[in-house]
């Protein structure tokens, strides 16, 4: 008998066949009573920067800035002084050396999750440290991949950085995980593999392994139960899908010829990488695929973890790097995209209660205007030194005025396309007085559905408010997307929402001028657009700002087709 559980949709495509369940992390065995607590403390911060020195070394070998960043940061946290403070407070109170990582481990991981918001992600990390530093005290195999001898569908309660860069697609054909969310490692792992991940899926831990399953990434939904013949249907059908879009090509349009551009996300030159053999790397995956050009840039990445801010030679050669390699020579850069929810040592900004609604983004230049100042300074020369002109957007905009001085700013340096990160409902409403300041508009529906639906873009239970198909977001994106058609100025999607197919006809019904997504989402959603007609794509935005919930926009628009 089939049955359907539900999660978050993090990674679109649809995948059959057995599960296989991620092993657990290693069993603490019982406290010992320690002899030597200087030798003790040794075993146990020898473990931390073996931990560390690993997770380094991946950082090294991983494809892609994204894995890269994620693993040098997780390295970073093993060889923490704090950390290893807590350790030896631990010992010092009589913990043995495996019981001490593990007490430090979870004094940390309270405080990460306490924080909430992206903090509560980074409690992730902590566990993956906690296991690989206590298997190698107690001699344990460090936890990793299962390795069934056939393809599965990888359950887990959630994937470390180590785990996720290392999946193989060819073995693994999807994701399911109870924990996690839409911004975890799992899911912008997934992504840029172009693996079906559904995460916050709180019944997966009880899918028994070797069961047939479907998994839809798009939808969020796991079918348990389905038998090995329609699972091969499934997986056959999802195959043959992937393959018919792969040989599109040239701009997006619709069936009439409406352009509508088709961008991608990165986070270094490395996503831009020539086509070559074989399938981890996220920047091969964006060679191979036909793109009009860059969307969204995040240079937050040059700057994760840093104990001082990157040189300006450093960020002149990073954002040149991806001037010259952008298909089309177009390439909308994001300055850093920083602050309390993503904190960046160098920074040296306070806590605070509620880190989401703190100084983020471009309001970091409110106490260190220095930082953005330096970096419109590369900015303008690596435009210089390779003759392409980039567009410069900031992120986390609310008001006229900040737009106005980071135009400014930004102009004062040669930059002459300058716009903004539509992801407040107060720049949405404002949409059109933002561009008598601005060029253009960028609209981040991840953090607009958080900040729209008052509720944590990483909570599991609140899953259909945070849906992009919810219509108050539709709504909030039809009025950035009038203005910009009164003020003659392009207003485009990044946010997640542009890597559905379906929803893309949507968007570009309510008038978006392009979309810009992973790598692996542009030839589905290249075709999609090119079966709708604008005036097909117009009713499926006023079907979908009708209807009365998420799942019924979905039905019918699809239904529409």
């Amino acid at each position: 008998m089939t049955e359907t559980l539900t999660g978050l949709g993090v990674s679109p495509g649809r995948a059959a066949g057995r599960t296989c369940r991620m092993a657990g992390p290693p069993a603490l065995p019982g406290r010992v009573p320690v002899a030597d607590p200087g030798a003790e403390l040794e075993r146990a911060l020898g473990a931390l920067r073996a931990t560390a020195a690993e997770l380094a070394a991946r950082a090294e070998k991983a494809s892609g800035a994204e894995a890269k960043a994620i693993l040098e940061a997780q390295s970073f946290i093993a060889d923490d002084p704090g950390l290893h403070a807590s350790v030896e407070t631990a010992v010092g109170s009589g913990a043995d050396a495996a019981h001490a990582i593990d007490e430090a481990c979870a004094h940390h991981r309270g405080e990460l999750l306490a924080a909430g918001g992206h903090f509560a992600e980074r409690a992730a990390d902590l566990d993956d440290i906690r296991n690989r530093a206590v298997a190698t005290v107690l001699g344990l195999p460090v936890p990793g991949l299962p390795d069934p001898g056939h393809p599965f569908v990888l359950l887990a309660e959630d994937l470390s950085p180590a785990d996720t860069v290392n999946l193989d697609p060819a073995s693994v054909l999807a994701l399911v995980t109870s924990g996690g969310g839409p911004t975890s490692h799992t899911a912008i792992l997934a992504r840029a593999r172009g693996l079906p991940a559904v995460v916050a899926c709180r019944d997966a831990g009880e899918i028994p392994d070797g069961t047939w399953v479907s998994v839809d990434g798009l939808r969020g939904e796991v079918e348990t139960g389905i038998g090995e013949e329609a699972a091969d249907g499934i997986q056959r059908r999802a195959e043959d899908a992937r393959r018919r879009p792969s040989a599109s090509s040239g701009p997006g349009r619709t069936a009439d010829g409406h352009p509508v551009a088709l961008l991608l996300n990165i986070g270094s030159a490395a996503d831009l990488g020539s086509p070559g053999a074989g399938h981890a790397s996220a920047a091969r995956g964006a060679g191979q695929v036909d793109a009009e050009g860059v969307g969204l840039f995040r240079t937050e990445f040059l700057f994760l973890d840093r104990r001082e801010a990157p040189g300006h030679e450093e960020q002149v050669a990073a954002y040149a790097a991806v001037l010259r390699t952008a298909p089309g020579g177009h390439v909308v850069i994001r300055t850093l995209d920083a602050g309390t929810d993503k904190p960046l040592p160098f920074l040296g900004l306070a806590e605070e209660t509620n880190p989401a609604l703190g100084v983020r983004g471009l309001r970091v230049s409110r106490v260190r205007p220095e930082v953005l100042d330096a970096q419109l300074d590369a900015i303008a020369e690596a435009a210089r030194t390779t003759g392409v002109e980039p567009w410069v957007m900031a992120p986390m905009v609310t008001t006229v005025g900040e737009a106005a001085d980071f135009a400014g700013r930004a102009r004062d340096r040669g930059i002459a396309r300058v716009g903004a990160m539509v992801e407040v409902p107060a720049a949405a409403l404002r949409a059109g007085r933002l561009l008598d300041e601005l060029d253009f508009l960028s609209v981040g529906t991840n953090d607009l559905s958080q900040y729209a639906f008052a509720a944590d873009r990483q909570h599991g239970e609140l899953a259909d408010l945070l849906d992009p198909w919810q219509a108050a977001l539709l709504r909030l994106v039809a009025d950035c997307a009038a203005a910009g058609r009164e003020a003659g100025r392009p207003v485009g999607v990044c946010g997640e929402a542009a890597a559905d197919p379906l929803l893309a006809t949507v968007l570009a019904g309510l008038g978006v001028t392009s979309l810009s997504m992973s790598a692996s989402a542009v030839p589905a959603v290249r075709e999609s657009l090119a079966a709708h007609s604008l005036a097909r794509c117009r009713e499926h935005a006023r079907i979908a700002l009708d209807a009365d919930d998420p799942a019924q926009a979905r039905r019918l628009v699809a239904g529409d087709r």
